[in-house]
C-alpha cells in the first residue's frame, strides 16, 4: 500500500510538471572551483592615479572677431545681414554648426546652462571674448594683498 501511495504521490508531481524537491533544494548543484593561485608570482597592488585636474583656462584670440565673422558668414551664406552680430541664431541646425565649429577651433565650448542665452551671433561673440581664469578664489585671495585686520588660516 505505502508503495502504491509513493507511485500515486510521483504521479502526481510528473502529471503537474512540479520538479522534485532535490532539483529545487540543491541536490545536483555544481561546486564552483576556486581559480588556481600561482603563489610564485608577486601579485602587486594596482596603482591608483589621479589625473591632472581639467583646465578651465581660456584666452581668447587676438583675431577672434575676424574669425567669427568668417565663420558666421560661411554657415548663414547669403541670407546674412549687414551686420554680422545681428545674425539670428533662432533656427537649431545653424545655431549647431556655429558652436560646434567654435568649440572645435578654440577649445572651449558653451556649456548648457548658457545655450538658450545665444540668440545672435553677437552673443556668441561676447561668450568667446570672456577671458577665464583657472585659479579659484580662495588662490586670488591667497595672492591678493589683503588688509591688516582680516587673518586666513589656510590650514586647519
Amino acid at each position: 500500500m505505502a508503495a502504491c501511495c509513493g507511485l500515486a504521490r510521483a504521479g502526481r508531481r510528473l502529471s503537474l510538471g512540479v520538479p522534485p524537491r532535490r532539483a529545487l533544494w540543491g541536490g545536483m548543484r555544481k561546486k564552483a572551483r576556486e581559480p588556481e593561485v600561482d603563489e610564485t608570482a608577486v601579485v602587486e597592488p594596482p596603482l591608483l592615479v589621479c589625473p591632472p585636474p581639467r583646465s578651465r583656462k581660456y584666452l581668447p584670440p587676438a583675431d577672434l572677431q575676424s574669425r567669427l565673422e568668417s565663420l558666421v558668414g560661411e554657415i548663414f551664406g547669403p541670407a546674412l545681414p549687414e551686420d554680422w552680430q545681428k545674425a539670428s541664431l533662432r533656427e537649431s541646425k545653424l545655431k549647431y554648426r556655429l558652436l560646434a565649429r567654435l568649440a572645435a577651433e578654440l577649445g572651449r565650448a558653451v556649456p548648457n546652462s548658457r545655450l538658450h542665452q545665444m540668440c545672435t551671433a553677437g552673443d556668441v561673440f561676447a561668450f568667446y571674448s570672456e577671458q577665464v581664469k583657472d585659479a579659484s578664489k580662495f588662490d586670488e585671495l591667497c595672492t591678493a594683498e589683503l588688509p591688516s585686520n582680516l587673518k586666513i588660516l589656510w590650514e586647519h
